[in-house]
């Protein structure tokens, strides 16, 4: 009996290296690669994008008086300076609509996004007199596409100077005067999207953003601002912030929802395997030695074999196919391989019943549990005690040195 358990520990071990290895080359796989793709990706679709306001300014000459030292005497002249005197944002509404597209490189899904923004901002000359202002529109992403960019002035298209930071819009305007200044385009990006005010704490007056979603697994990253209203929608979310006089180091932010990203989960998978393998082993060798059933090692071996066989599918079809699917298929597969191979070592009934139900419970249950992020550690514990349980009220009347001691029945294959 000793001789037949280390055997099995033996295995055992042997098949948890091979899942180790398994589970370090999806992990090598999926971060080798995952900065290209990400890359690629981002080339095709876009990057992270991070709007800003517009600005407003003017340009104010005066002359300076410069003293000089001249064959020992000092001599004044006056030197015409140029600075830039900003006009004060008044007011922003702000309309933000996202579409999310999910997108697969290899072992990884991507979280893109398309755009539609639509601003309107008003600016109020400050000077006494006449003066030429020029609006900048800086673009959120330096490579990144903008359908229908269009500005206007009081509902009036204007003239815009296009660069690789921004827009431009010149235009002449009056003391006192107030110009609503609009800027609209459709885009595309990735991961995340930010509004943000400026790198240090801002005065914002006036401020409305209403942001909306075709998702509805919503998430504010950190140093980012809450909305202040939430409402329900078809297929997502109406998000607003509305602020009449606010001073924040704070941004506002929208993280995309990940999907299921099929690399990862089947590294963890197979690096969880051999807790899934030692539980249906032991559980075979309760079984047996309760009935008194003799289970080579050999058998033992082919059975790790068709656990691991489960996680080797899966590494492999997991980039083809869905995640979902690819678990079916694999669950299949192994659960077929034990059970076909267990009745003709034990008999139909015990492959099906003890065996296949073992396997679906610690191998596709078990590995299934990974699907619910934040749940995963707290189902398996709940099914480990569960088995503790059963196990214990199977056996709490078992004599062991009778069990250990006795010699197994050789079964005839029915």
């Amino acid at each position: 009996m000793v001789k037949r358990i280390a055997a099995i520990a033996f295995i055992f071990f042997c098949t948890s290296v091979a899942w180790m290895i398994l589970g370090g080359t999806i992990s090598a796989r999926t971060n080798d690669l995952s900065g290209k793709l990400k890359s690629s990706v981002g080339s095709t679709w876009g990057t992270p994008q991070n709007q800003l306001p517009p600005s407003a300014s003017f340009t104010v000459t005066r002359q300076v008086k410069v003293d000089r030292e001249q064959f020992g005497k000092t001599v004044s002249d006056f030197v015409d300076t140029t600075s830039n005197v900003s006009l004060p944002l008044e007011s922003s509404d702000i309309h933000v609509n996202f579409e999310l597209h999910h997108r697969q490189k290899g072992l990884l899904w991507y979280s893109t996004y398309g755009v539609q923004f639509d601003g309107a901002y008003t600016f109020t000359n400050t000077s006494t007199k006449d003066e030429q202002v020029t609006i900048q529109f800086p673009f959120p992403a330096g490579k990144a596409v903008y359908d229908g960019f269009h500005v206007t002035v009081d509902g009036v298209p204007v003239a815009t100077a296009i660069t690789n930071a921004g827009a431009a819009t010149s235009l002449h305007m009056q003391p006192g005067q107030v110009v609503r200044y609009s800027v609209a385009y459709k885009s595309q990006g990735m991961d995340n999207w930010w509004y943000r005010f400026g790198d240090d704490v801002t005065q914002i007056r006036n401020f409305s953003l209403v942001m909306t979603t075709n998702f509805n697994a919503i998430d504010f990253p950190d140093n980012s601002l809450s909305p202040t209203d939430k409402k329900r929608i078809a297929g997502g979310w109406e998000l607003t912030w509305r602020y009449s006089n606010l001073l924040s180091g704070f941004q506002i932010a929208m993280v995309m929802p990940e999907k299921l990203q099929p690399g990862p989960l089947a590294g963890q998978i197979s690096f969880f395997a051999p807790v899934s393998l030692f539980f249906f082993f032991f559980i075979m060798f309760i079984i047996t030695t309760i009935r008194g059933i003799e289970l080579h090692p050999m058998n033992y071996f082919f059975l790790a074999a068709a656990f691991f066989a489960f996680h080797l599918l899966m590494a492999y079809l997991v980039d083809h196919i869905s995640i979902h699917l690819a678990f079916i298929i694999c669950s299949v597969v192994s659960i077929f391989l034990v059970v076909s191979y267990l009745r003709l070592v034990l008999g139909m009934r015990f492959a099906a019943v003890e065996a296949g139900i073992s396997q679906f419970i610690y191998l596709v249950l078990f590995s299934y549990a990974f699907f619910f992020k934040g749940f995963t550690g707290l189902s398996i514990t709940i099914g480990s005690i569960a088995t503790l349980f059963v196990v214990m009220q199977m056996t709490g009347r078992i004599r062991w040195s009778e069990k250990f001691d006795k010699k197994p029945e050789i079964p005839v294959a029915r």
